[in-house]
Formats: C-alpha cells, structure tokens, sequence
C-alpha cells in the first residue's frame, strides 16, 4: 500500500479517503489495502469489464450543446468514495432535520404565511420567487408534504466541515446512477462487499415506491403509479425508465394521460381508459398543465392540476413544492428550521451574500474575483460565475446583470472542496467531489445511505456535473465499529 499511496500527490485539500498524515483514514483501509494488492493487469482488465457493463446496459447521460444533442456512456471512477457510519449519521440526522423543516414552510406558505407575518422570512423574497405557484394556494398535500423526493448536496470543505450547498426540491435527478454505481462496484470487486461491511443502497426503489404508494387516494387497493417523463429526448431518460422498471410503475408521456369529467387522471391504454392514481412527475411546473401554465405546453396534461386539487389524483414532487429550490431562499433555510423546529440546524449552510440586500450587494461587486456568484433558480452549475477563475470581461458582464436583477443572485465564498483518489490512467490523482444523498417523505421520511458523490475529473476543476465533464463515484458508508 505504500508504493500505491507513495505516488499519491494530495492538493493540499481535505482528502475524503487519505489522512494529513498520508495514511489511509479508518473506513477506507481495507478498500485502499486491496487496491494495493491486486496486480496492475487485474485491475486494468477489472476496470475494462466496467466500461463493457456500462455500455451493454446502456446507462448513459444527454448532453446538449450547439452541436446537437449527444448520448455519452456514464463516467464512472473505480475508486469509491468511503465515509465512516459515526460520521454519516450526523449527516443524516441533518438532512431529515432539513426536509422536515422545507415541508413546514413550503405548507405554510401556501396557506397561512406565517414566518412572513412574524417577519422571519421577507415579503420581498416570497414576491420575487419565480417558483411560488398561486395556484396551490390554500391547498395542503397529503401529510403536508410537498417535496417528497428531495436531492440535498454536501460539500466538504479545507478544515473537515461538511456543507449543504444547495437543496433540489422540483425534479432532483441522479439516483439511478447512485444505483448504478453500487452495481458495478460490486461486480468490479465482490470481495470487498463479502468482507466489509458497506450499508446497502438497493432498497432505494422499494422506498421510493412505498412513499408514492402512502399518496394514493385510492388506500386499500395496489395503486397504479405513473412516472411522468418529457421522452427519450431528457437529458435523464435513462432514469425515467430505470426507476419505473425498477418500481413496477408505468412510465407516461402527457399524451399517454386525460383528465376525465370526474377530475380523475386516466391512463390511454389498449383495453380503454386505466385510472392512475399517484404521478412522479419528472417535468418542471411550467409544463405539466396547460390550462393553468403554460398554454404552448404538450408535455403536460390539460386538467392535471384540477384533479390535483380535487385529492383524485397524487403528484410527487407537489407542484409548488420549487418555491423552496431557490438560493436566494437557501439562505434562510438556518432560520427555518429554528422557526418551525425549534431546533439549531446541524448541517451549516455555506456562508452567503444576497445581491437584493444592497450593503450585501456592495461586497459582492466589489469582491467579485474572490466569490462564486449564482442564479436563483439555475441548476445543473449553468448561468454562475467562479470569480478566481472568470475573466475581468466575465466579471463586469455578471456585475451588470447583479445590478438590473439583484433579486435574482447570490453570492458565496471559493470553497476548497474536498478531493477523493481517482483512478487516473494507472494510478491515483486527488479530484474534488461533492455528494447528493436522496431524502424520500411522505408518511415515514428515508434517507439513502450515502448518495451519488460527483467528481470532477478534470485536474484542479471544482465543476462536478455530468455535463460539464464531471463523474461519478459509488459511496460507501462503512461501519468501522467506532
């Protein structure tokens, strides 16, 4: 193992697996002892049999440019990333704390608005949201939960403390590849999984279809369950069909769907009309009714939100629920939870700076080479700026939109995130990682033992996303006993 970790030039960075001192932190030692042991033809043969798996099985990503629209085969790294259980339950305890707290104010403020009236959460915020749908107004979903499927990211920083960077509660996307990522791993090293002991992420679907199921109108009978995609042409396709595979659920273009007289939500089939009882929808609210959205819509379902409101029908994440997904709104999420919960949150937020405040506003535009300036409700790391690396002409450009749109950005410290070992041609490179667990609510509230842990794969890059060059990694939550 020391020739293995002799070679293994840290960045000066918190390293998920490997200690200050270069040795090999508690829950990765039997992980890193292996790889030291097998011979480098083994482990390269191992690691073209994964890439093999991964294009039979046809587990890939979209990603758009100019060019057109390209299907790549999934980037995974060999090399998981390892948390020890005494950390991870903290982190979890964390996360539920969290979701408990968004669902609280998402039903409040869709019903008696009551953080704004006592002034801990401002009007001008809620005014602004482009997320805020009036058409939930005075309308509670079943347990009053909203966002039922929640992707939180984590990020580590220089001096161990783990973050949460931003909160995904509309359409959060990854876990299949979290899935994925365990299949291949243990096909890539069996061994490890007879002798470890890594907590299993496989139940994901079994509790993602007992949370849908828990939203049924119809209680006492099997519900039928539809997974509402765009198509084939989603950048997240492979997962619309995976979960609803893996789920035993339909998976439903809005064609596929009508809304009948009765406001129940039928499904189009050979043998007529099939009543469907709970939709997981994987499109955003713009699009899911046109006759309260948008009207250009044809991905939608025309009556959707009527049988909604009418309790016929379940929709999973709830329509309004992105009223929340905001990080202009993120910044608040500490006070939520005190709000609500009565609690201190456990996870910290990364420190932030809103733009519409205009004293917070003035350090932004003038530090803007030291700050990650973003959009409130891009996701996918588009439309952001990381100042170190922005040009002065990137700069004064995003300092114009700052000022004709202040409501719209928000700004944070450069993180130095955490770095993990990757499996770099024939040896170990330091690339930085960030990690999404995935939180289900609905009468009882899950989360995953781990995540999807994204890397960056190219050197010195903090840009994790799939469609901008990142990765992904398995993660493993080792009970060391400690």
């Amino acid at each position: 193992m020391n020739e293995l970790l002799r070679a293994y030039q840290g960045a000066g960075f918190y390293d998920e697996l490997i200690g200050p001192d270069g040795q090999p932190r508690a829950a990765a030692r039997a992980l890193l002892e292996h790889l030291a042991q097998l011979p480098p033809a083994e482990l390269a043969a191992r690691r073209r049999a994964v890439d093999a798996a991964i294009v039979a099985a046809g587990i890939t990503f979209t990603v758009y440019s100019d060019a057109g629209n390209i299907d790549r085969a999934w980037p995974f790294d060999i090399v998981p990333r390892v948390l020890a259980l005494s950390e991870w339950r903290r982190i979890e305890a964390g996360l539920r704390q969290r979701l408990r707290a968004l669902n609280l104010f998402i039903d409040d403020l869709y019903n008696a608005q009551r953080i704004v009236r006592d002034g801990v959460f401002p009007a001008e915020v809620l005014a602004g949201s482009k997320n805020f749908r009036a058409a939930c107004r005075g309308f509670s979903p079943p347990f009053g939960v909203w966002a039922h499927i929640c992707g939180t990211d984590l990020v580590r920083d220089r001096d161990g403390t783990v973050y949460v960077l931003e909160d995904n509660l509309r359409v959060p996307s990854g876990v299949s590849y979290m899935l994925e990522n365990r299949q291949l791993m243990k096909r890539l090293f069996p061994e490890l999984f007879r002798a470890s002991d890594i907590l299993p992420v496989d139940d994901y679907p079994e509790r993602l279809y007992e949370t849908l199921a828990a939203l049924s109108p119809r209680q006492g009978s099997r519900p039928v369950i539809a997974v509402l995609t765009p198509g084939i042409y989603n950048s997240a396709y492979f997962e619309h069909s995976y979960l609803a595979q893996k789920m035993g659920a339909v998976l439903v273009e809005g064609s596929d769907l009508t809304v009948q007289d009765d406001d129940c939500v039928y499904m189009k089939t050979v043998a007529g009309l099939r009543r469907v009882d709970v939709i997981y929808r994987r499109i955003d609210d713009d699009f899911l009714d046109p006759e309260v959205f948008r009207p250009d819509s044809v991905l939608g379902v025309p009556g959707l939100m009527r049988a909604w409101r009418a309790g016929r029908v379940a929709i999973a994440n709830a329509p309004g629920a992105g009223v929340a997904d905001d990080k202009v709104v993120y910044a608040y999420v500490p006070q939520i939870i005190r709000y609500y919960l009565g609690e201190e949150p456990i996870l910290p937020n990364v420190p932030s700076w809103l733009c519409m405040d205009p004293r917070q506003r003035d350090y932004v535009l003038t530090h803007l080479d030291e700050l990650v300036v973003k959009p409130a409700n891009e996701s996918g790391g588009y439309g952001m700026l990381i100042g170190p690396r922005a040009s002065a002409a990137e700069r004064a450009r995003f300092a114009e939109l700052i000022r004709a749109n202040p409501r719209n950005y928000m700004a944070q410290p450069t993180l130095t995130l955490s770095t993990a070992p990757t499996w770099i041609d024939d040896h170990l490179e330091p690339r930085h990682v960030d990690l999404r667990p995935f939180v289900l609510q609905a009468r009882e509230l899950h989360v995953t033992t781990g995540g999807l842990t994204r890397v960056a794969l190219q050197a010195g890059s903090l840009v994790v996303n799939s469609s901008q060059g990142g990765g992904a990694k398995d993660t493993w939550i080792v009970d060391t006993g400690a």
